[in-house]
């Protein structure tokens, strides 16, 4: 499932989150990528052990993990820190897969779920399209500011060489407390089905009280925390 959220809508938010990253230093994103990756990365990524760095990291994180919607989808059970991307003209990222486990110790985590926070309106910059390999199609996403796009972490993707201007994205992932995709899309089906009801029934009605109880049941059956 590939799934666009409009994660923050406050424009005065996302300008002081732009003012934020002002304050970041920079180095080449191929330090942070796998050995496969390496070769085909071509962008600057933000250095976030800065006070800065760290402050914007605490505020994306508390955004993105307490948002209804990629609670809802993504049934996160842990997220990795959060990274700033950043491709200027001619900067690029190959097609590639990401790993599947990342981090050391404590914080290992098997990556379920891959997300791309736009940053920059696209009209500020040519190409730099996000693009989605899934069976049987191709998805190219380029987000307004304040969008998201959560995808596959085992999908081959890449974004494209930016032509012109600078492109800025808040990119992470998450391991899922339901591995497996198809269950994780029949419980994100049933959770919007059950928003939708919600105000057109009694809070004790006998159909929601049963979706209540499907769900927690399927979560019992499916969920690893």
């Amino acid at each position: 499932m590939i799934l666009a959220v409009h994660a923050i809508p406050e424009a005065d938010r996302l300008a002081a989150i732009h003012d934020r990253i002002a304050l970041l230093e920079w180095r080449d994103g191929r330090e942070t990528a796998g050995s496969v990756a390496r070769q085909v990365k071509r962008n600057d990524q933000a250095a976030m052990n800065s006070t800065a760095g760290r402050a914007l990291q605490a505020e994306l994180s508390d955004i993105l993990s307490d948002h209804p919607v990629i609670k809802a989808a993504a049934q996160p059970r842990r997220f990795s820190p959060i990274m700033i991307s950043r491709t200027g003209e001619g900067g690029h990222y190959g097609n590639h897969v990401d790993n599947a486990l990342m981090g050391r110790g404590d914080r290992r985590l098997r990556t379920d779920l891959s997300f791309t926070l736009f940053l920059t309106p696209p009209a500020d910059y040519d190409g730099g399209e996000l693009v989605i390999h899934a069976a049987g199609m191709t998805q190219e996403v380029k987000g307004e500011p304040g969008h998201l796009v959560l995808y596959p972490s085992g999908s081959i993707h890449e974004v494209r060489p930016v032509t012109r201007g600078t492109r800025i994205v808040c990119v992470g992932w998450i391991e899922s407390l339901v591995a497996d995709a198809a269950q994780r899309e029949m419980l994100f089906d049933l959770e919007n089905l059950r928003a939708a009801l919600r105000p057109q029934l009694p809070g004790q009605s006998a159909e929601l009280l049963t979706l209540d109880k499907i769900i927690a049941n399927l979560l019992r059956m499916w969920a690893r925390p």
